[in-house]
């Protein structure tokens, strides 16, 4: 087992040179009737980077479903930071976005604009600096803030997405930007690992692997590069959530007999056991507020998904297909689980209304698993065979735009989106 060799970069923004208008919201990305704003986007002057930063900022606005990205060749005025409303009314354009970037050594400062049509002024004027290996998550930041200044709400633009590669029969686990940029193989590897699950501040992994033949739950902790086991014994032991505290996770075990749901608390390394029915009861999933858990169980005779109080009071089915259902996850609003249900013999994707009940299907091509919300609760990543191999996908909450971002001709799945 090769001892893991990942860094985790954090992108510092060194500081912002001013913001012209008061902190209001101008959308409402939680209405039905939302629209996608047109906005103009131009290539920054003063280096060719700056057609990469444009070009990625457009890409991440356009995604979002919130922005609708002109064509450049609609363009009318200068690229330079100078703003007449006059050029932008007739096109329809809301929002323009100018900037430059100069180079101070090995690094890259960036002054980015953003100028609001209907309301004819300047609502942003911000700097960035950054070394220039660093130009992807520098883009995806500036992403970040556009997003910010105009739904009042941070986006998924900085999160990364953890997944197991398989090669021949090795798993590797490996993490990339949301949007497949920049992979890095972790250099964690076993014949089997699987059910992986982040820490609440993005520093740690954990994960179940078999190694000599025994189930382990281990911990990956990228600040000090360091991998520990948890937990192994002869049972299956299966790794679910951390809970809100950092210092416990749920997991499932057959360390009594069928599995049971259980707590293991890190700092005493003392087990809880939180089950005790007869049949399976396997991938629990902590609810945002920490006080419910969502998890898969035969009791009905087909496995389905349900959920209770972490003290086990309260059960309650919310899946209810013919054939059975895997893989919850909660949104961080706490008030849906997306999880995969059997449809004429093949996985789709569903997300459940904990209120009401209802139910939508996400997926309709090939077998889709194992979906993780992003931890704005607007996209949704998960599993699929639909290219005749098991890739990993993206998708807006509700379906739409989905598309491939692990790597062509490598075997992915088991994705976890990162929760910041």
């Amino acid at each position: 087992m090769k001892r893991f060799i990942i860094t985790i970069t954090t992108l510092l923004v060194l500081f912002c040179l001013s913001t012209t208008s008061s902190a209001r919201v101008y959308l409402d990305i939680t209405s039905p009737g939302l629209r996608a704003i047109p906005i103009a986007v131009y290539d920054l002057l003063g280096s060719p980077a700056g057609k990469e930063i444009r070009n990625i900022i457009a890409r991440d606005l356009k995604f979002s479903g919130v922005f609708l990205p002109v064509d450049k060749e609609a363009y009318i005025e200068t690229p330079l930071p100078v703003f007449d409303p006059s050029n932008w009314t007739a096109l329809g354009v809301e929002l323009v976005v100018k900037g430059s970037v100069t180079k101070e050594g090995d690094e890259i400062v960036v002054v980015v604009y953003l100028f609001d049509v209907i309301e004819a002024r300047k609502i942003l004027q911000k700097k960035y600096r950054a070394k220039e290996k660093f130009l992807i998550p520098l883009s995806h930041t500036i992403s970040n803030d556009i997003y910010l200044k105009i739904t009042g709400k941070e986006s998924m633009f900085k999160t990364k997405i953890a997944f197991i590669g398989e090669e021949k029969s090795q798993r590797t686990i490996y993490i990339m930007d949301w949007d497949g940029k920049r992979l890095m193989s972790t250099g964690i590897n076993a014949p089997l690992i699987m059910s992986l699950h982040w820490s609440k501040d993005a520093s740690r992994l954990l994960y179940s692997s078999v190694r000599g033949l025994q189930w382990g739950i281990y911990l990956a902790d990228f600040r000090k590069k360091k991998e520990t086991l948890i937990y192994r014994s002869t049972a299956t032991n299966i790794a679910g959530d951390f809970l809100p505290d950092g210092n416990s996770f749920l997991f499932s075990s057959s360390r009594k007999g069928s599995p049971d749901l259980y707590i293991y608390h890190l700092n005493s390394k003392r087990i809880e056991r939180i089950t005790w029915k007869r049949g399976i009861e396997i991938s629990p999933v902590i609810s945002p507020d920490g006080k419910r858990i969502a998890f898969v169980s035969d009791h009905s005779g087909t496995p389905q998904i349900y959920i209770m109080g972490l003290d086990g009071r309260g059960l309650r089915r919310i899946s209810f297909s013919s054939g059975y259902c895997t893989s919850p996850s909660w949104s961080p609003a706490g008030d849906s689980i997306a999880y995969s249900g059997m449809v004429g013999g093949k996985h789709q994707i569903f997300v459940v209304d904990l209120e009401s009940g209802d139910y939508i299907q996400l997926t309709d091509q090939g077998n889709n698993e194992e979906p993780s919300f992003s931890p704005d609760g607007r996209f949704i990543t998960f599993t699929s065979d639909r290219e005749g191999y098991k890739r990993i996908y993206i998708m807006r909450a509700n379906g739409e735009a989905q598309q491939p971002v692990s790597p062509k001709k490598m075997r992915a799945f088991g994705p976890k989106w990162s929760p910041k």
